[in-house]
């Protein structure tokens, strides 16, 4: 029993701090635009503020992913999180000593992404080691991670509208501080051994230098599963995003049905926390390739029914079914990924898939909105389900992803992990020799 415990609690722990990093992330994406308003009385600042830590986001993914790999993904983590609520506090500071200003929320804005984008990072690369020593298959660990982070996604606004209601931008910035210390302390509260490096992985990592930066972009780019993998997320990313963040909230402005928004974004949250609940039930007892098939053709209904902008009811239907399916897309996705890389690039390739993630969405909604202006948002959401269609498309036909997917979901013991390991070296050595021969 008490081994058991022993088992179960770094899993407790590691999903206590990610829940709880998420929800001060929920609240900050809130409050923060909220306070701006309040103290600027300007719109325009909180586009301002977007744009302006974008790059800084991208550039702290490439760059802080190699730091990772060279230090305890445990330390890194829980620093990640003291920063973006050093970021915080330190508003309420600038308030009372010189007044806020667009130019102060821009500046601890870019100090607080700097510090997410590669805590995201640490704390995804840390779920193979917790797994392991749970004897938990990854994607039902990540599935769990990504329960937790959808109740936060629900809950995070509503507490954010009854602390700027009911408390002083200081104090809502504060509490929003606290969440993030909170994680921090959780973090660290995992045992030593799970984010340490390995001796090889680490003198690799020290070894590679300036290069090793661009380490994880390299593999994205030239190994076939990788790619794959990265490109599929990156997909699913930008056409939720675009709907999420562009179309519904023009065609709900324009058909007088801003409230139909808030509840069409929380129903894709409550579908996320539906099927990130399966994925931790179904993990272990149906391969990643069934998962994934059955994802992807589930997944063209509610992107087609949002595209087509039906009424409230349909709409809010769909963005429940959306989230549903693509939570355990996301978890076996993000398990295959992990599984198919060298522990000791892991950080890295994690940094650039959130750089990859952090550039799609705002691309695709810059494209669509082009789409909009000259065409409308029906044909607007005609496009978006188009392009959904082809990504569905070419990951079914795709090898890469075949090959990626095709491990069971249970979680191999020792031998089959260095079996595995031995096998992605074949495949390397086999793309390298066809690379050669081309």
């Amino acid at each position: 029993m008490r081994g058991g415990m022993r088992t179960k609690l770094p899993v407790i722990t590691y999903l206590t701090s990610s829940t709880l990093s998420a929800l001060g992330n929920a609240i900050a994406a809130v409050a923060l635009p909220l306070l701006l308003l309040t103290a600027t009385g300007s719109a325009l600042g909180a586009g301002v503020l977007a744009v302006a830590t974008a790059v800084p986001s991208v550039l702290a993914g490439v760059l802080g992913g190699a730091l990772i790999d060279r230090m305890d993904r445990r330390v890194a983590s829980a620093i990640a999180d003291a920063v973006s609520a050093l970021a915080l506090l330190a508003l309420p500071i600038v308030d009372t000593l010189a007044g806020l200003e667009l130019g102060w929320f821009v500046l601890f804005g870019i100090l607080g992404a700097v510090g997410d984008v590669p805590g995201t990072a640490a704390r995804e690369a840390l779920s193979p080691q917790i797994a392991r020593a749970a004897g938990m298959p990854l994607e039902r660990l990540i599935g769990l991670r990504e329960a937790g982070q959808a109740i936060a996604i629900v809950v995070g606004p509503g507490l954010a509208a009854v602390l700027v209601t009911g408390l002083s931008s200081s104090g809502v910035l504060i509490a929003t501080a606290v969440t993030s210390t909170l994680a921090a302390i959780a973090t660290l509260l995992l045992p030593r051994s799970v984010g340490r490096p390995s001796a090889t992985s680490a003198a690799v990592a020290r070894g590679d230098g300036p290069a090793g930066v661009l380490a994880g972009l390299r593999l994205v780019l030239r190994r076939g599963p990788v790619r794959a993998v990265m490109l599929l997320g990156t997909g699913v990313i930008a056409v939720v995003g675009t709907m999420q963040g562009l179309l519904l909230p023009v065609h709900l402005h324009a058909t007088g049905q801003q409230p139909v928004l808030g509840l069409a974004l929380s129903a894709l949250a409550l579908g996320s926390l539906l099927g990130a609940g399966l994925t931790a039930t179904v993990s272990g007892r149906l391969r990643r390739r069934v998962i994934v098939v059955v994802a992807l053709l589930a997944s063209v209904l509610p992107v087609i029914g949002l595209a087509l902008l039906p009424p409230a009811g349909v709409l809010i239907g769909a963005a429940v079914l959306l989230g549903f399916v693509s939570a355990p897309l996301g978890a076996v996705l993000g398990a295959a990924l992990l599984d198919s890389v060298d522990d000791r690039l892991h950080g890295r390739v994690l940094g650039a898939q959130n750089a990859f993630a952090l550039v799609a969405a705002p691309l695709t909604i810059g494209a669509t909105s082009v789409v909009v202006e000259v065409a409308g948002t029906r044909a607007a959401g005609i496009a978006l389900a188009s392009l959904w269609a082809l990504v569905v498309l070419a990951a079914l036909l795709s090898r890469s992803v075949r090959r990626v997917t095709a491990a069971p979901t249970v979680e191999p013991t020792a031998g089959a992990a260095s079996d595995a390991a031995d096998e992605h070296r074949d495949d390397d050595a086999g793309e390298g020799s066809a690379d050669a021969q081309r």
